[in-house]
C-alpha cells in the first residue's frame, strides 16, 4: 500500500530529534521501569513516522501536505 506523505520536512526533523530524546530518556533515565519501556516505545513510533513522513493520526483528521 502506498501512503502519501502528510508531514512537512521541518516537522519530520523535529519528530526525529524528539524521538531520539524520548528513546534515550526511556531507556537510560527510567531504566528498569515499565514506564520507561512505554516512553521508549512511543519514541519508536514517533521515529517511524518521522522517517516515513506519514502519520496515521494526521491522516485520520484529514491533514495533507
Amino acid at each position: 500500500m502506498l501512503y502519501l506523505k502528510n508531514i512537512p520536512l521541518w516537522e519530520r526533523i523535529v519528530r526525529i530529534m524528539m524521538a531520539v530524546a524520548m528513546i534515550g530518556y526511556g531507556l537510560l533515565e527510567m531504566r528498569g521501569q515499565m514506564l520507561g519501556c512505554i516512553v521508549a516505545g512511543g519514541g519508536m513510533m514517533v521515529l517511524i513516522t518521522g522517517f516515513l513522513g506519514f502519520c496515521p493520526m494526521c491522516a485520520m483528521v484529514g491533514r495533507k501536505l
